[in-house]
């Protein structure tokens, strides 16, 4: 057993960063400043002068080389490597810290990174190996490179064009994580990798942030098959260099709308990653490893192999939580123990073979025996055969696992080896014995003669079976609930509901509709609409002792209104008349028409003064008081269009399309109404309003329209609003 080896790498300071904000450093636990650092120092985030010390397997400052981490942590493992072991690689750190500038690195040979220093180590070694072995051993390495964006594992060796949805699918083979479909592609020299590795790279994810301008959306495994051939011995071992992507701050980077999307991903997996560590921490049953793809892949403490962690930190402050928390995630992913175990070697041709149980013996499988005639099966097949007429019996041999008991008949030998399983066969006698319980042997049933019924016990049975069945019956009767009647209100509501179903509901709709209409009016305080649109819901509602009762009070309060009116208007007459004689009238109690002014303030009350019916509830006070508010312009006459007129439409309802229309309009159904082009819901209430009375009545006789010019007439339609209608219908024929 071994843990991870948890490397920690400084990166160094940026340009834009100041040497006064970086707190972070690399120290020795012995104090000599000339060995290797193992610890990291950072202060408290709460208190700088309490400092935190982390402990790891190495640790290398902002001055360490690409060339130095490999040397010392890294190539070690190629070794490991060629004899079986598999090896796994991963870089963790937050956005921005240098992960992939570790693991991929620059362009010059200085700045390489880890990946490809690996490759050309094991390609150096695989041309060692061969050598020395004079040809009887080939080493070949297959190469396969993925990435998992957003949850989704996508090809980075095939094209994006070819990628899928819902990319790659994972799958588990011999307690490790495959993907299915993935592109596997042999590498025979480091310049056939590097234009692979090169290519591969354009397909990856990347991004600008604030905090990091070439910023990784999406972790990348790259993995290497070394398999080494020895004749017919074949020994295959894998080693996976992991660059994830490092969690971000959506407050810090800026990111738009689908970086957010990409920047939950990475966070979402990276947190389950740290569940994981700390489940496996705690010696916890369940570990999470299927909440995410890339824990599932990655597989921390399940692998049998060697795994090396490089945790990336930034030295600057606008660091210091980031850092702190990488720092004890890192502490507790090297408390992980592992298991190192070699892979074995295959034989050339054949399967690996499969480890046998841990408990008991293995079982090996008899060989065949060759045919060997029978009497107990030929003889006695043959005899039978002849005395029915039937075909002859199969001349095999059936073996069965009980010894022959001497003293029992032919019969019950052969009812016996009927009965046992062919697939059985007796055990050598040089193989171990079994420690098997005997099976209990069920008595003979055909040794045993038949029970003689007469006709007097069979007629029992069937009485005493009929009685049963009919006490069942009766007593399943009895206990039945009695089925409850349904009074007449409910039948009544559901009669109701099955004719609103079916389309049947007699008007109750429309008359639903002007109830709704006179509520409207009753609110804004228009009673004399609202008692219209009462009176035409009565109809529907002949027996309604409720809507009465409202229609009622309605036709009340309007009287009232009427006789305050017309108490109104008897003191501004008398008034109008006192100033007549020469008497002063009061010019802020007593205001003037437009009509009035015109006359040079002379008022002229058979002209001004309208009939008490004619007035509209509006132009009165709800309190009944007796101020008197002047009337309101009077809307002019809308005269229908010459055009109209010439056309023959103005006055002859002989058409079909003024028929129709006048038909609509007459009909006073709204719905019908609505369907007119150019009219509207108040629209057509205001039609359906001065047709059900107009403005003479308490919502009195109902006016007919006759022709185009009395539709013009009405209050609110217009000429232009006729031609529209016209027009509509014109276009519905």
């Amino acid at each position: 057993m071994g843990g991870i080896r948890v490397v920690a790498r400084i990166r160094p300071q940026q340009s834009i960063e100041f040497e006064r904000d970086c707190i972070v450093s690399a120290a020795s636990t012995d104090g000599d400043l000339s060995s290797q650092p193992t610890s990291i120092r950072i202060p408290s985030f709460k208190n700088e002068h309490e400092i935190y010390s982390f402990q790891f397997s190495s640790v290398y400052d902002q001055t360490s080389t690409q060339q130095t981490i490999f040397d010392n942590e890294i190539s070690p493992t190629i070794k490991h490597l060629f004899n079986g072991f598999d090896v796994t690689i991963f870089a963790y750190g937050v956005t921005g810290t240098g992960k992939t500038h570790t693991m991929r690195g620059g362009k010059t040979l200085a700045e390489r990174g880890i990946i490809p220093r690996l490759l050309s180590s094991t390609y150096r070694r695989c041309r060692k190996i061969e050598k020395d072995s004079g040809g009887a051993t080939v080493v070949g390495i297959t190469l396969s490179y993925y990435e998992i964006y957003n949850d989704k594992v996508f090809d980075l060796l095939e094209a994006p064009e070819k990628r899928t949805p819902t990319g790659l699918q994972l799958r588990d083979n011999g307690g490790k994580t495959v993907v299915v479909g993935l592109t596997e592609r042999p590498c025979e020299s480091l310049k056939e990798f590097e234009k692979l590795y090169d290519q591969a790279n354009v397909n990856r994810s990347t991004s600008a942030t604030k905090l990091n301008a070439h910023s990784s959306r999406s972790h990348a495994v790259l993995c290497f098959r070394v398999t080494m051939t020895t004749g017919d011995e074949v020994r295959v071992s894998t080693a996976s260099a992991i660059d994830l992507a490092g969690s971000e701050d959506n407050r810090r980077t800026d990111n738009g709308k689908e970086r957010m999307v990409e920047s939950a991903s990475i966070n979402k997996s990276l947190f389950v990653l740290a569940k994981c560590v700390e489940a496996i921490s705690q010696n916890q049953t369940r570990i999470p490893y299927r909440e995410s793809k890339m824990t599932r892949i990655l597989s921390l403490g399940q692998n049998n192999g060697l795994t090396v962690m490089i945790l990336n930190l930034a030295p600057c402050r606008s660091y210091h939580l980031d850092t702190i928390s990488s720092l004890n995630f890192a502490n507790r992913t090297k408390k992980i123990e592992i298991r190192e175990i070699e892979n074995e070697p295959m034989a050339k041709g054949c399967s690996r073979p499969v480890p046998s149980s841990s408990t008991g013996f293995s079982m090996q499988r008899q060989p065949l025996r060759a045919l060997t005639p029978a009497v107990h099966n030929t003889v006695v097949g043959a005899q039978l055969a002849s005395q029915k007429g039937d075909k002859p019996a199969k001349s095999f041999s059936v073996y069965s696992d009980r010894l022959r008991i001497s003293g029992v008949p032919a019969n019950a030998i052969r009812e016996t080896s009927k009965r046992s399983s062919p697939l059985k066969r007796p055990s050598d006698a040089g193989a171990p014995s079994l420690s098997r319980p005997a099976k209990r042997r069920s008595p003979d049933r055909t040794q045993r003669p038949p029970a003689a019924m007469s006709k007097a016990v069979i007629e029992d049975m069937i009485e005493k079976k009929v009685t049963d069945l009919l006490a069942a019956r009766a007593l399943d009767h009895t206990s039945a609930a009695p089925v409850p009647e349904i009074s007449k209100e409910v039948q009544r509501r559901l009669e109701l509901l099955e004719q609103k179903i079916e389309g049947q509901d007699d008007g109750r709709e429309q008359g639903l509709t002007f109830l709704l209409m006179a509520k409207q009016h009753s609110v804004r305080g228009e009673d004399k609409s609202a008692l219209r649109m009462f009176l035409l819901a009565k109809e529907y509602f002949p027996d309604n002792a409720k809507l009465e009762m409202k229609i009622t009070k309605l036709q009340m309060k309007l009287k009232e209104k009427q006789v305050a009116v017309e108490g109104n208007m008897d003191i501004n007459i008398s008034r109008g008349m006192s100033g007549r004689s020469g008497g002063k009238v009061d010019k802020s109690t007593t205001p003037l028409s437009k009509e009035e002014a015109g006359r040079g303030g002379r008022s002229v009350v058979d002209d001004d003064y309208r009939d008490a019916k004619n007035i509209d509830e509006a132009e009165c006070d709800s309190d009944d008081s007796f101020r008197y508010r002047p009337r309101s312009k009077k809307a002019t006459k809308k005269l229908v269009p010459s055009s109209m007129m010439h056309d023959g439409l103005g006055d002859d309802p002989d058409t079909p399309r003024t028929k129709r229309l006048l038909d609509i309009v007459n009909s006073q159904d709204i719905k019908r109404l609505r369907l007119l082009r150019g009219v509207g819901a108040k629209k057509a209430e205001a039609i359906i309003e001065v047709l059900c009375g107009g403005d003479d009545g308490e919502g009195g006789g109902r006016v007919v329209v006759h022709s185009l010019a009395q539709l013009g007439h009405l209050r609110g339609v217009g000429a232009k609003t006729v031609e529209k209608m016209r027009a509509g219908l014109e276009e519905g024929l």
